[in-house]
């Protein structure tokens, strides 16, 4: 019903930056929220950002004033912009959406594959 593709994640040196891309596609009728996830090695998946319909956002205290999250809602695409990376930022990146398709008068989330950031020292 719904595609979600990644593309962005890399390794980098820290201080360095990155720019994580989601795009849906699919059966879509409306994107409520979108928003990052990561999950290191040994450790919980954890929000790292999201961002609703309207653009309010919302973010982890590690990352704040590092990354900055934005969709652009003609392109059902939500981008997260990562500078002053950190080592303790490695982890794999997840974007979920929640989406209303044309299934279902109903929103469900939906998750992407996830993407590898590592940063080294």
């Amino acid at each position: 019903q719904v595609q979600l593709v990644e593309s962005g994640g890399g390794l980098v040196q820290a201080g360095g930056s990155l720019r994580l891309s989601c795009a849906a596609s699919g059966s879509i009728v409306s994107i409520n929220a979108m928003g990052w996830y990561r999950q290191a090695p040994g450790k919980q998946r954890e929000l790292v950002a999201d961002i609703s319909r309207g653009g309010t956002t919302h973010y982890a205290d590690s990352v704040k004033g590092r990354f900055t999250i934005s969709r652009d809602n003609a392109k059902n695409t939500v981008y997260l912009q990562m500078n002053s990376l950190k080592p303790e930022d490695t982890a794999i990146y997840y974007c979920k959406v929640v989406v209303r398709t044309t299934l279902s008068v109903r929103y469900s989330d939906y998750w992407g594959q996830g993407t590898q950031v590592t940063v080294s020292s």
